[in-house]
């Protein structure tokens, strides 16, 4: 099963990248995820279930660390016809 997670962290900072979105993009960059895309209003990677649900887990255990007050995340199946 393949996956695609969209994810924004908060609270904004429009000025400087805060720890916690900077820490949540580290993550999804350097998991094993087969495409990511980061931006500065949302976030999205895709890739195998396991990898994906993996990211997912520390991406919210570190972002909320590092002093995300709202992790808002959607994930989805996807089929190959969608990549």
């Amino acid at each position: 099963m393949r996956l695609r997670v969209e994810f924004t962290t908060e609270p904004f900072d429009l000025d400087e990248a805060p720890a916690h979105a900077v820490v949540a993009r580290e993550v999804i960059q350097s998991a094993e995820l087969d495409a990511v895309d980061v931006g500065p209003f949302g976030n999205t990677a895709e890739g195998g279930a396991e990898e994906v649900l993996t990211a997912v887990d520390s991406l919210l255990r570190r972002a909320l660390a590092s002093g995300a007050t709202r992790v808002s995340l959607q994930v989805n199946v996807i089929g190959e016809e969608d990549r």
